[in-house]
Order: C-alpha cells, then structure tokens, then sequence
C-alpha cells in the first residue's frame, strides 16, 4: 500500500516542550505518531534537531525538523513508492537520505516520527494490532510474554530539586503472576510510599515530579531506599517488589570522578570519588536491599567501571548513556564485558528497525533488555506494544501517575486482556527471570 501523504507538526511533550508529530496517510486512514523526549540525555544519542532560537520556546522549537519531514522526507518516501510494509527499507531510505552518523542533518526526531507511523500504517494493512505486527519485523512468534513495569516512584539527580544523587528508584512487581496483577502490586505500593514519605517529611513532600516520582528532601540513596522497603512491607509484598535503581552517573561525574553532592555550587572536590570506590558503594546496596537492576552507575563513557561492578555481582547491570541504544556501543560494551543489559529508547537511534537491531543485538549476547519511556513524554502509547512484540519482559514507563505514564500501562492492561480473550489463555508474565538473563538466576530469585 503505498504512502499517499505525510505532514508533520510541532507539538508538546508532558514538560511543555516542543516535540515532533506526524500523520500518515495511506486509503486506510490516518496513522499519528508522537516522538518523545529526554531530558538527562547521552552525548551519544542520535540528534533530536532543535531550532536553537532563544526567542522561540528558549530554544527547543522543532519547527526545523518538522519542514524536514514536510518538505524532505515526505517528498522523496512518496516518491520512492516504497510500500509501509516495507520497515526496514523506508528507515535504510531515510537514514540514507539523512547521510549522518548520527542523523543530524534532517533530525532523528523527524525521522523516527516517520518511521513509527510507517509501523503504524504496516500494522494497519496486515489487520493485526501494533504488537504483532512489531512481532513480525523483529521475527518474534507468539506465545507472546507481558512484561514487569517499573515504577520510577522516588526521584533524585537532575529530576528533582533534593540532594540525592542518584536519579531514579524504582519498584519492579517481579512477583506478580499477571500483568494485571502487577499493576495492582505497584500501584498499591506507590499510594502506600506516599503515605510513608508524607509522615516523615510532609505532605509537600508528595508533590510528583516530570515521571510521576515523588521527590523528598532525602540527601542519599540508602535514605531513599529505605523509603521504598518500609513501603514494599507496609503494602503486603516483600519479597514480591523489588528494587532498581538509574544513578545517571553521567549527570555527576567530573574530572575523572563522581561527585554525589553534585547540586551543591559549592561542593567540596576532596569528596569526590572515583569508580572503584562508586562499584564499592554499589555492592554495598546490593547486599542490602532488594536490587535486581542497576542503571547507569557510571558515566556514559566508563566501560571499565561498568566492567568492574559486573564481573562481581549477581543482578543486572544496564546501560542507558553508556549504549544509546546504538549498536555500535552495543558491540563494544559485549566485547568488553560492561554491562549485562540494554536500556531500549527508540528515539536514542532514531528508527524502528535500528532499535529491534539493537534489542536482538543485545538477547544475542545472553542479556536482558528494557524498553524505556523518556521524561518527555507524549500521550503514544507505541512503547507498550514494542515490549510486548519484542518479548524482553521489562519496561519503565514512570510512576502510576500524569498521564502519559499511564497510558502504556493501561495500553499493556489492554494487550493482556486482549491475547487473553483471541487464545483462551493468558499470556505469560516475565516476572523475575526477565532479570535473570546474563546473571546468575539462582542468586537473583533470592532478592
């Protein structure tokens, strides 16, 4: 079925930031996809094209890769009379026609825009939902599994105004039996959680911030930690949630070394650290708490002290800043042995077909593999059915709160629901061992 027209148009994100959607249209319909955005992002990522004038939305208009997508690409895809369900050969025509590494010129914003509604559009023709569609380009056949969510319900680092940190703690119902059962298991511990933290640090302290986390004035992580197992208990279900935790070391390291009290203007350059002794404070948690998944405990560029925690511990150790999603940086972080698990965000690589490369890349290496919202987020729900499509068992779409958070979740409700009602059995929960690839399960299933 070949593309009748695309028209793309400056939009905004869940932070009121400009962003990039676009239609689609073939003589099925009209096929919309929104393109999100991060905020503590990878120098290595593929380039979200701003406009960079100060006088219009300080900077962050997308008017510029929105006239890509209307005067370049649109032209040049119609053109080709290339059918939507040809996937791979519209994002190879589209990253050819960008001719950059890192899809600078025409943006990776206007180009994956393009590209999710091209997936749209396939999903369309072929009568199947997203999810078996996406199943299909990424040659994964059903029985299809849901995946553990994980709630990034305490926020730290440059995603709150606290002094902790470390950027996200999260709550993982790894022992739930059913994707509906998981939501209840979360969202109970969630409502629980701000109940503790209202106790002990007033009520102001359950303001939600940009992912729907609640950000207390706690100055370090086994503060915040603690918060999270006093919930886990009072909510029913220790042993049931575990924890995860996304330092984005990146945001704090300096010269050489890691600064915990990176927020102070005036912090004192004696106390910083180095990876060695960031890895010892690692293990530390680790024996401590419930912690399955630890993300990005170093800087984006330190494939060596991601190596030296890995090698010693027994949960996953996964890659956002350090991979990007990028095959390339995939590669590199299997030979060396950094990380055992890739953080999946489509619009860190900039098209569909480059983000199931990178997921398989990733399986191929025995590691475990996590879709990823942004904390710029839209009302697209695309995610839900890419991780369910691709099979990897974990997702991270934020707290159950805003919604933009809750529309993957409840997307994925309906999924489940959904291969429920067309199979007469329910589909398989990933639960804990979707944390067990690349590690030692055993030790894992004791957290």
């Amino acid at each position: 079925m070949p593309i009748q027209s695309i028209k793309a148009r400056q939009i905004f994100d869940s932070r009121g930031n400009p962003t990039v959607e676009v239609d689609l249209f073939t003589e099925l319909g009209k096929f919309r996809a929104a393109v999100p955005s991060g905020a503590s992002t990878g120098t290595h990522e593929a380039v979200e094209l701003r406009d960079g004038d100060p006088t219009k939305y300080l900077g962050k208009g997308v008017s510029k890769a929105v006239a890509n997508v209307n005067d370049v690409i649109g032209p040049a895809l119609i053109k080709s009379g290339l059918s939507v369900r040809q996937q791979k050969e519209i994002d190879d025509f589209m990253i050819k026609l960008d001719g950059t590494p890192n899809k600078s010129k025409l943006g990776a914003n206007a180009i994956l825009g393009v590209s999710m509604a091209v997936t749209m559009a396939g999903a369309a023709e072929k009568k199947v939902p997203l999810y078996h569609h996406l199943a299909d380009l990424a040659g994964v056949s059903p029985p299809y599994t849901m995946p553990v969510p994980c709630f990034n319900v305490i926020n730290g680092g440059s995603h709150a105004g606290n002094k902790l940190a470390f950027q996200e703690f999260m709550i993982c119902p790894t022992g739930a039996t059913s994707f509906v059962q998981a939501m209840q298991y979360a969202t109970e511990t969630y409502h629980t959680l701000k109940k503790v933290i209202s106790a002990k640090y007033g009520i102001d302290a359950t303001n939600v911030g940009d992912e729907g986390g609640f950000a207390p004035n706690v100055a370090s992580a086994e503060e915040a930690l603690d918060l999270l197992v006093e919930a886990i208990k009072k909510a029913g279900y220790e042993g049931k949630v575990n924890i995860a935790v996304d330092s984005a070391s990146s945001e704090f390291f300096k010269d050489g070394k890691y600064d915990l009290d990176f927020k102070n203007p005036n912090s004192n350059e004696k106390d910083w650290i180095s990876g060695e002794q960031l890895a010892q404070q690692f293990l530390s948690l680790i024996k401590k708490y419930p912690l399955i998944m630890a993300e990005d405990p170093f800087d984006e560029n330190d494939f060596d002290s991601f190596a030296l925690l890995t090698k010693q511990v027994d949960i996953e150790i996964t890659g956002d800043d350090l991979l990007c999603t990028n095959p390339l940086r995939i590669r590199t972080a299997i030979e060396k042995k950094s990380c055992n698990a890739l953080l999946l965000k489509v619009n860190q690589i900039g098209t569909v077909s480059e983000s199931i490369q990178a997921a398989q890349l990733a399986q191929s290496a025995g590691w475990g593999v996590m879709v990823s919202h942004r904390s710029g987020e839209t009302e697209s729900t695309f995610i839900a059915d890419l991780v369910v499509a691709l099979g990897v068992g974990q997702i991270k779409d934020g707290a159950p709160a805003r919604s933009e958070r809750v529309a993957k979740y409840n997307q994925l409700l309906r999924i489940e629901e959904e291969i429920t009602e067309a199979t007469g059995k329910a589909p398989a929960y990933a639960g804990i061992g979707a944390f067990a690839k690349g590690v030692n399960p055993p030790a894992l299933l004791k957290r």
